[in-house]
């Protein structure tokens, strides 16, 4: 079929552009991948479907939510660029929190930041930590922090820190340790901490340790644990730890024990859990406990439990959750809970819930994120949680729902299909949608069905394809529908992928009316418009990096597809995001498909894609992992080039890279799926240089 295309090549690096498209911040986001998008007649509502499970607000990586509602503040600022991994309240309504961020609100904060009780970034509280924030502990005015940083609140500090809670700035507390620190609990004159490190306060202590409040320095307690301290809780004269340990205090204790808080050896009270535990909470005879574990104090209890604070025996207390436990926080007769489940004492519980104190079981309140909660602070009528999500206080929508489109909420609107849906067209009262499932509006449907716009229940319809329906398409003219897909026969008739109910009217051609390509928030962006399109399947997005030698096109490669809107004689707007880029010139082209298969190409446009490294580094990301994360490692001239994994005691575990390699940016996951969890460290050798950075594995 003859195309015919007007190119306007615009390419633009954004540095100094203003442009006046403004994201809509109310709009609720999904949980997995969105494939069809439409829209009501009157445009009041807005009808996605794809690969997800759930639909929510978009609230950062921390909320703020309520007690008694579950919901969340959505006037607290936002945390991008990271994860958190522990909040503690301010005393005053605020709250401090750490982890793996960057940016909070509008503002740049680097791992650690102070929100403020009337919801702004306190601006005079930046320490800027280097590397990540595992914990916080506020006692007055001081503010004592533990991570993996080497340079926070503007001093050279080791991992472990004490800092002004009014400025930020790093006070001359300076205990120093050889490793990450995981935890800190204040009582008194004492600071309790935990973590991988071997050397701290100017002695050697293996992971756990009591520091002198004034001075850093270590006290005279030496507990001695073989394996990472998590957690650490202080109830009077007794320290509860738990960990990755088998021995601590002078005892074989596996993973949890109390410690006599003068001599630091182990008391008789010796749960024996069978796994990992990251966190204790106490709360007067019972210590609460959550992790890995499938057993502990005698009984089998899957991630969390109540241990009797005097037997060391599991009580009746058992919620059983079906996967991690990563934080717990006791307020009166409520324990708040989070962590990587999905369920908790027999109820649907996304990652966060809360559990009745006597009984166990979950209560009504549930905010739903849409993924894992590392951090529980509890403050008056606010529970503030971190973690790796990135919505809370959702909804629970099986991979279709409709949206208000003046407030962004889900309506109640529910079909509730039973896999993904892939494509979305209305008309009037009927929403026409296609995808992989088998039921879909209570009632059994193959692929393609149409739901009643106010009811979400099934019409009569029912095409009965005996596969997927990849694509449908309303045409607003001659009143047809057509779909593709992987089917071979619908409406008792043989048809192999695609199929009309009646024949298009005579075809139009596919005018491209503009493509533009530009390098922004570290990702190329395509965006181009068609005027007219008649059988269009679709858009293959095709790159390829530029030779530095040549100075032309490599290998040309398929990097991703966006549906075409079949037939069309009105404009239609495409974009599509290319994250998966790194340093040098890149070169894009749109590989126009047609329904036979037939296809040509657009004109091909150059960007500049990121800066060239000034200086050898490696960093991953995950980390910790599990069990993969992606290694990317900064090369400023032409080197050869080793990247090796090395574990703890310092056997080579694999080498990922051994060769000569021209200047950029570079990417390579590494798999610890056959690995013990532990610590590894990475290591980048090249021209005399050796960059050393370490990684947790945990399982």
């Amino acid at each position: 079929m003859k195309k015919s295309f007007l190119i306007l090549l615009s390419i633009t690096l954004l540095k100094n552009f203003l442009f006046s498209q403004e994201l809509q911040q109310n709009l609720w986001i999904t949980d997995g991948i969105v494939y069809a998008i439409d829209l009501s007649t009157d445009e009041s509502t807005i009808y996605i479907g794809g690969n997800f499970n759930y639909v929510g607000p978009y609230t950062g990586y921390g909320a703020a939510l309520g007690i008694s509602t579950g919901q969340p503040d959505l006037d607290l600022p936002r945390v991008d660029g990271g994860y958190i991994y522990t909040v503690v309240p301010d005393g005053s309504g605020g709250w401090y929190i750490g982890g793996s961020f960057t940016k909070i609100g509008n503002y740049v904060r680097n791992n650690i930041a102070h929100i403020k009780s009337d919801k702004t970034v306190d601006l005079n509280f930046n320490p800027n930590a280097n590397s990540i924030v595992n914990t916080i502990a506020v006692s007055g005015s001081t503010v004592y922090i533990g991570g993996w940083f080497t340079s926070i609140g503007g001093q050279t500090r080791y991992r472990i820190a004490a800092l002004d809670a009014s400025t930020g700035s790093a006070t001359s507390w300076n205990p120093n340790a050889n490793n990450t620190v995981r935890t800190i609990a204040v009582s008194g004159s004492t600071v309790y901490v935990g973590g991988d490190f071997t050397s701290i306060g100017g002695q050697t202590r293996n992971r756990i340790a009591a520091l002198d409040a004034s001075t850093g320095s270590a006290t005279s307690l030496n507990p001695n644990a073989n394996g990472t301290v998590n957690t650490i809780a202080v109830s009077g004269s007794i320290v509860y730890v738990g960990g990755a340990f088998t021995s601590i205090g002078g005892q074989t204790r596996y993973r949890i024990a109390a410690l006599d808080a003068s001599t630091g050896s182990a008391t008789s009270w010796n749960p024996n859990a069978n796994s990992i535990v990251n966190t204790i909470a106490v709360s007067g005879s019972t210590v609460y406990a959550g992790g890995y574990f499938t057993s502990i104090g005698g009984q089998s209890r899957n991630y969390i439990a109540a241990i009797d604070a005097s037997t060391g025996n599991a009580t009746s207390w058992n919620p059983y959750a079906n996967s991690i436990v990563n934080t717990i926080a006791v307020s009166g007769s409520t324990v708040y809970v989070g962590g990587a489940f999905t369920s908790i004492s027999v109820q649907t519980r996304n990652y966060i819930a809360a559990l009745d104190a006597t009984t166990g079981s979950a209560t009504s309140w549930n905010p739903t994120a849409n993924s894992t909660v590392n951090t529980i602070a509890v403050s008056g009528s606010t529970v503030y949680v971190g973690g790796g999500f990135t919505s809370i206080g959702g909804q629970t929508r099986n991979y279709i729902a409709a949206l208000d489109a003046s407030t962004g909420n889900a309506i109640s609107w529910n079909p509730n299909t039973n896999s993904s849906v892939n494509s979305i067209a209305v008309s009037g009262s009927a929403v026409y949608v296609g995808g992989a499932f088998t039921s879909i509006g209570g009632q059994p449907r193959i692929g393609i069905a149409a739901i009643n716009s106010s009811t979400g229940s099934a019409t009569s319809w029912n095409p009965d394809a005996n596969s997927a329906i990849n694509a449908i398409r309303l045409s607003n003219v001659n009143q047809k529908i057509y779909i593709g897909g992987t089917f071979t026969q619908i409406l008792n008739e043989a048809r192999n992928y695609f199929a009309g109910l009646t024949n298009p009217d005579d075809p139009l051609p596919v005018t491209i009316l503009s493509f533009t390509a530009s390098y922004t928030s570290n990702a190329g962006k395509l965006n181009w418009s068609t005027v007219t399109e008649v059988n269009n399947y679709g858009w293959e997005i095709e790159r390829s990096k530029v030779d530095e030698k040549t100075n032309k096109p490599s290998v040309w490669e398929k990097i991703g597809f966006v549906k075409g809107s079949g037939n069309s004689n009105s404009p239609k707007e495409y974009t599509f995001v290319d994250e998966k880029v790194l340093y040098g010139y890149y070169v894009y082209r749109l590989k126009q498909i047609d329904n036979d298969g037939s296809y040509s190409y657009s004109n091909e446009l150059r960007i500049m894609v990121g800066n060239k490294p000034q200086v050898y580094d490696v960093k991953n990301y995950p980390n910790p992992l599990n069990p993969q994360t992606v290694i990317r490692f900064d090369i400023p001239k032409v080197s050869k080039v080793k990247l090796q994994v090395f574990n703890v005691l310092g056997q080579l575990v694999e080498t990922l890279v051994d060769e000569y390699m021209e200047a950029g940016v570079y990417e390579r996951i590494f798999d610890g799926s056959r690995l013990a969890s532990g610590i590894y460290t990475t290591v980048l050798q090249t021209e005399g240089v050796n960059v050393v950075r370490k990684m947790q594995l945990i399982k």
